[in-house]
């Protein structure tokens, strides 16, 4: 029987559970490997984002709380409670986590003392709809998406914005743009490649994701259909294929085709990115559980 541990501050996983992937030989699953369930004490995972160790933060956030795995004793703990209802997370260039805190419709940075600092906390006056998730280019700059949640906690409004962007911060934290607009129903999952020059970014209510042209301004230009599919969160691996989320992960080269799929026995997977010291531990969110899965690849930052 599944357990929620919310008042326990630390959550030890001797767990045995595993679950194949695929029969046959992968290109990017090491061999033999196995879907493994790391802790299922939750009510709701999202966010994963992975430090210079290895170790992987995610947010479980009806709990209001980021959660912390130690890649090398394969353990989780509470590490932020409460978090400002934390979304997706992602690791700035000076080791600081930036958080899309939902509770009040802000962008948050997040030093190692737990101190957190607002980034962002309108756009022109007006609330955003809630940062979702986000990525860090090269330069330091933020890409985030802004998709619409209701979230029983926000208190009744008028003052909300009613497009559905993405928005680009300046590396000097100077400016807050637009970079995306237009037909988005809810742009959701974003990550960028590691050379800076592509952005793919999911529209999740509309069930698509498409590839960007990184300008030298930081701007987006050449949008062009990626993949058919949307995605609550994605992630990238150092063969530049990119991976999508909600039917378990689904696997796409950079061309766009379909090279893998790998099955989650969840009914949703947010999110997922690498972790370990070698970044080839495929670190998965779904629903109120969290797995690991070995892979032939390796996470890009």
């Amino acid at each position: 029987m599944r357990r929620t541990l919310q008042n326990n501050p630390l959550l030890l996983l001797p767990l045995l559970f595993v679950f194949g992937c695929k029969a046959q030989v992968s290109s990017i699953i090491k061999n033999d490997a196995k879907l493994t369930l790391v802790a299922d004490s939750f009510d709701f995972t999202e966010g994963p984002a992975v430090d210079k160790n290895g170790d992987v933060y995610f947010t479980d956030q009806p709990n209001n709380r980021i959660v912390k795995w130690d890649a090398s004793e394969n353990s989780v703990s509470d590490w932020m409670k409460p978090s400002g209802r934390s979304n997706g997370l992602y690791f700035d260039h000076g080791g600081n986590l930036l958080s899309c805190a939902d509770e009040k419709n802000e962008l948050w940075r997040i030093d190692m003392e737990k101190n957190a600092t607002v980034l962002v906390d309108n756009f022109e006056g007006k609330l955003l709809g809630g940062p979702n998730d986000l990525w860090v280019d090269p330069d330091g700059g933020i890409y985030f998406t802004d998709p619409l949640y209701e979230r029983p906690w926000w208190e009744p409004t008028t003052n909300r914005l009613k497009e559905r962007r993405v928005y680009y911060i300046t590396p000097s934290i100077g400016e807050v743009r637009i970079v995306a607009e237009g037909g988005y129903v809810q742009p959701n999952g974003i990550i960028g490649s590691a050379d800076g020059k592509t952005l793919y970014i999911a529209d999740n209510g509309a069930k698509k994701t498409y590839a960007f042209t990184i300008n030298a301004d930081g701007n987006l230009s050449n949008r062009v259909l990626f993949a058919d599919m949307g995605s609550d969160g994605m992630t990238l691996d150092n063969e530049d294929n990119v991976y999508l989320t909600g039917d378990g992960v689904t696997v796409f080269d950079k061309s766009g085709k379909q090279i893998e799929h790998i099955q989650v026995p969840e009914k949703w997977t947010a999110n997922v990115t690498f972790g370990g010291p070698n970044q080839d531990i495929l670190f998965i969110t779904a629903m109120d559980s969290v797995y690991t899965l070995e892979m032939k690849v390796n996470g890009v930052r």
